[in-house]
């Protein structure tokens, strides 16, 4: 059944999207955190609880990366849920109105959406994804690894795969869009993809990343953050939370198993959207800081869904 938004006079329902790693950008959420005291505290927050853990306090990274550290995976990770979740705390705050109907994240971005529908408090939800990134960091320190982005037919893209696997690691990782699929594997693996994907019709991007991402070479970092998400109280999702291992509706007793298979298992982004976008159809959708990666994706993948993005307040926009 189709879940038609209801829009009248004073209220709109609202579907929220939240980045993922690869968002992240120097200067990001410091236009909200200037303009707005509701994201401010946001950031007070993480860097209260984060402490010098990262080496600099978060807003510091966010907003200047005086460093050059904002793309490691311990840093962004925690970096993109705090700047997601302080612009939301400023949305409502400059009086964007409406009941949040649905909420979904890429990859990280999950965390952002699950902490929105109420399963779990900012701060637990900043634990984990500081928790997560450094596993991260760790397993693709531990096992040198990368991955690629292809571009062209799906079934051609699979293909590749399978062609350039040989004997190593090589997965789908990222289901973005129609046309667009992340590979992730070893250095070797990803190599030939990039090499023969000329020849197949395609074309690749090897991408500049610490690791590879949802893929076995991440096994370490999930069977440690399922020990993690084990010391965490759940609650029953408040709207619907989409899930990014199945493509479908989070199942509330099933979600830490699912955040656990995420970390190796392959993102259904473009399958999830694509049901959203007719589930919900008529809502108002915004994209959450750091904005404009999901924005583009939905336009390759259902072109007649409007995403509105929230860099920053609107008055700045």
């Amino acid at each position: 059944m189709v879940k038609q938004c209801v829009e009248n006079l004073t209220m709109s329902e609202l579907v929220l999207l939240c980045p993922g790693q690869g968002a992240q950008k120097a200067g990001m959420g410091k236009a909200w955190h200037d303009a707005s005291g509701a994201s401010k505290s946001i950031f007070e927050r993480a860097d209260e609880l984060l402490g010098d853990s990262l080496g600099l306090p978060l807003s510091t990274i966010c907003f200047e990366d005086p460093n050059g550290e904002i793309n490691q995976t311990n840093i962004s990770q925690p970096a993109i849920y705090t700047c997601s979740i302080a612009a939301w705390h400023g949305l409502r705050a400059e009086g964007l109105a409406g009941n949040i109907k649905a909420t979904a994240g890429l990859s990280l971005g999950e965390y952002s959406a699950l902490h929105l529908a109420g399963v779990f408090s900012f701060e637990e939800g900043l634990s984990l994804v500081a928790r997560r990134g450094a596993l991260m960091q760790e397993a693709a320190e531990a096992n040198p690894s990368t991955m690629v982005a292809v571009m062209g037919d799906d079934d051609a893209i699979l293909k590749l795969c399978d062609d350039a696997r040989g004997s190593d690691i090589l997965v789908p990782a990222n289901f973005n869009a129609p046309g667009q699929i992340v590979l992730s594997g070893s250095v070797e693996a990803c190599e030939r993809a990039a090499s023969l994907a000329g020849d197949a019709g395609l074309r690749a991007t090897p991408l500049s990343v610490a690791g590879a991402f949802h893929s076995p070479f991440m096994q370490s970092a999930a069977d440690a953050m399922a020990e993690a998400l084990d010391g965490v109280t759940f609650n029953t999702p408040e709207i619907d939370v989409w899930s990014n291992v199945t493509g479908e509706l989070h199942a509330s007793e099933h979600i830490k198993e699912r955040l656990v298979e995420q970390i190796t298992g392959s993102v259904r982004w473009s399958q999830s959207s694509k049901t959203m976008a007719s589930e919900y159809d008529g809502c108002d959708w915004h994209e959450l800081a750091p904005s404009g990666v999901l924005r583009g994706l939905m336009r390759r993948i259902e072109r007649t869904i409007k995403v509105i993005p929230h860099d920053e307040p609107t008055e700045n926009n």
